[in-house]
């Protein structure tokens, strides 16, 4: 018996919408990254982008453990001396959306494939989003939810 490889033109894209609203940021964050790569898949391959589009909205009311003040993401210009870092309270405050899609980024692939899959992840600070004629889908994670 052959296995089975899905062909580029054989998957059909799901949309789902992911309401970040009270989710803890690591777990809300496995579970897209999952979605994006298509591990729900039945035909799931791990060198062709078999995933859905996902739709995040309320980024800025994402939950983050412990202490976010001193917590960093780091940029670095390429010239010497060039680091720059901001504590992931100010990211959360100036550009909620930038703290969820780095989230992600950091659980895909470094590759071409990854990028390709990481296009697919729209991030919204709010409740709107102009992806409604798509109609996603509502996408329940209630093991990302904060306890207590």
């Amino acid at each position: 018996m052959r296995t089975y490889s899905p062909k580029a033109n054989e998957i059909e894209r799901a949309w789902h919408l992911v309401d970040a609203d009270g989710l803890v940021l690591g777990r809300l964050s496995t579970e897209v990254a999952r979605i994006l790569r298509g591990k729900h898949q039945p035909f799931f391959a791990p060198h062709i982008d078999t995933g859905d589009h996902v739709v995040v909205i309320n980024a800025a009311k994402v939950v983050l453990t412990g202490n976010a003040g001193e917590k960093f993401a780091y940029r670095h210009s390429g010239y010497p001396g060039g680091l720059t870092q901001q504590s992931y309270a100010e990211m959360l405050d100036k550009a909620p959306q930038e703290v969820v899609r780095r989230a992600v980024r950091g659980m895909l692939p470094k590759n071409t494939l990854g990028r390709q899959q990481l296009a697919k992840l729209k991030v919204y600070a709010g409740t709107d989003h102009p992806h409604a004629a798509q109609d996603p889908q509502p996408l329940d994670i209630p093991a990302a939810r904060r306890s207590g």
